[in-house]
């Protein structure tokens, strides 16, 4: 039997430190690495606390085309999916620490659900799904 997950992410930056302090002060995630790594490049990593999803790589970018792709690397569509116990809770918590909603809340067929982005312009849904039906 073949067991196989998605465990990262590479999120192409502009600076990684800019980059650390939204994602770890911001957002709240944990920094599981920070490392150097040879001509000026570090191997960082971050990740929703106690989740059991993938870590973002953060990147950052090294030439013109990898300076193109920041915040946009999905083409405009939503690329990355936050998922709550607590869609109320997180949502204030994100709001109170300065994180710009594109949408005010909604309630679908799926779950509660409202779009951000990050400084680059990368949207995220923060999601909590709808409890599962029992027929």
């Amino acid at each position: 039997m073949t067991v196989q997950s998605l465990f990262l992410v590479t999120l192409v930056v502009d600076d990684y430190d800019r980059a650390k302090g939204f994602y770890c002060g911001t957002l709240g995630f944990d920094c599981l690495q920070d490392e150097p790594q040879p001509g000026g490049k570090r191997w960082v990593v971050v990740k929703p606390k106690g989740g059991d999803g993938a870590a973002f790589l953060l990147a950052q970018a090294a030439n013109q085309t990898q300076r193109a792709a920041i915040g946009n690397q999905t083409g405009g569509r939503v690329g990355f999916f936050l998922k709550t116990d607590d869609f109320a809770r997180d949502h204030a918590a994100l709001l109170a620490a300065g994180v710009r909603f594109q949408e005010e809340p909604r309630h679908e067929v799926y779950g509660t659900v409202a779009v951000f982005a990050d400084p680059y312009g990368n949207t995220f849904d923060l999601i909590q799904h709808a409890a599962a039906r029992t027929s």
